[in-house]
């Protein structure tokens, strides 16, 4: 599988569409909100794959970075209320898929708790 398979088949594993599922009524898991999260993970994948699989670490790490000050920024916009404990863990895990697939290990970021840790703030 390429460099780039590898980082698309994560979107498997994308939690988005169900948010707003299985949270009916609730003002939080809008489409709107929905898409946004979706589209800094589709923008995080993307520019990892443009970047190829020998880019340099420190140049992947910034992209991880600027998703997860994003998902922050988001977080912040629904007053603290779209990423609560279930959330939290679907992006972690989420988030530690793309680091494998963009040849990068979890553990080697926050103690072992991955690279969400490093600037998340939810």
């Amino acid at each position: 599988m390429t460099y780039s398979n590898k980082l698309n088949a994560t979107k498997e594993a994308y939690p988005f569409e169900k948010w707003s599922t299985y949270f009916p009524g609730m003002d939080v898991y809008t489409t709107e909100n929905c898409n946004r999260a979706k589209s800094i993970f589709d923008t995080l994948i993307r520019q990892l794959a443009a970047m190829g699989e020998t880019a340099p670490r420190a140049e992947k790490e910034e992209q991880f970075k600027s998703a997860v000050l994003a998902l922050n920024d988001l977080n912040e916009a629904t007053d603290g209320g779209l990423i609560e404990t279930g959330e939290r863990e679907e992006l972690c895990e989420l988030l530690d898929m793309i680091t494998i697939a963009a040849g990068l290990n979890p553990e080697d970021y926050a103690d072992g708790e991955g690279i969400a840790d490093e600037w998340r703030e939810w």
